[in-house]
């Protein structure tokens, strides 16, 4: 299995010399990806001190084309797998052998990190917001998508993944921002993904770093999460069935009393 480590950076001076120096020295990490989303600060200078492979954006497209473009980047270099991860310490690179212990078992096509699986181990505490927000969006995905995923989702958030090349190579997917997740989730389901999730450590070392622009503000994130969720919902309403796409608070289609 060729496996690909895809990390999405954006202005990360302050980390991506640890992170990248702790990523190559796992012995069982030979590709490395970095996607420099327009970076301004000394990140691209910092990344070209590293025998790793780069996609660097002349602007800043999103958190959401980074990682179409590592999709892309893997799929035409013949990977079998790509393990993506962020490069603010939030993520371990010690943790690479448990994704790929899932990888060599074949049971999944997404193997998805989750930090609220095992909160006994952890490092500081995630702002409130983005907890409350990260527990709002992960319970409507498990009540309007089911059992479609395989799986009942802790964390719909979490950047630790490894994809499947040849089955997320089939997603038609086109959201740029943070709100990726949403559409990525929806066309998992529609798309008959399997999805397997796998506690990570929970790592926050800098509660003040920040969505930029309207996105700071918690309640125009919340709803614009739900507004890509749900134009995705409505587009793959053919796969996915009405009470999916039509639920009521209590999972049916349409409530007794609408």
């Amino acid at each position: 299995m060729r496996t690909l480590i895809a990390i999405p950076v954006y202005n990360e001076e302050r980390y991506v010399e640890r992170v990248l120096t702790r990523v190559l020295a796992r012995p069982e990490v030979t590709d490395v990806l970095a996607i420099d989303d327009g970076s301004s600060d000394a990140t691209p200078s910092l990344l070209a001190r590293f025998p790793v492979d780069v996609i660097r954006h002349s602007v800043n497209r999103g958190y959401g084309r980074s990682m179409q473009d590592a999709f892309s980047w893997a799929a035409l270099r013949g990977f079998d797998w790509v393990i993506t991860m962020d490069c603010d310490e939030q993520h371990e690179p010690d943790s690479i052998p448990a994704f790929l212990d899932r990888i060599r078992a074949g049971k999944a096509d997404v193997v998805s990190g989750s930090r609220y699986m095992n909160l006994a181990v952890g490092v500081g505490t995630p702002p409130a917001d983005r907890r409350a927000i990260n527990q709002q969006i992960t319970e409507e995905l498990n009540r309007r998508l089911g059992s479609r995923l395989g799986v009942r989702l802790t964390d719909a958030f979490c950047g630790f993944k490894a994809y499947r090349v040849s089955r997320v190579s089939e997603l038609p997917l086109t959201e740029d921002g943070y709100a990726f997740p949403m559409q990525f989730w929806v066309q998992c389901a529609a798309m008959g993904l399997r999805v397997e999730e796998l506690p990570v450590r929970l790592i926050y070392n800098d509660p003040t770093r920040t969505f930029g622009g309207p996105l700071n503000d918690p309640g125009t994130r919340l709803r614009h999460y739900r507004e890509v969720l749900e134009h995705e919902m409505q587009r793959w309403a053919a796969r996915l069935g009405n009470a999916a796409v039509h639920p009521c608070c209590c999972g049916a289609s349409r409530c007794e009393s609408a």
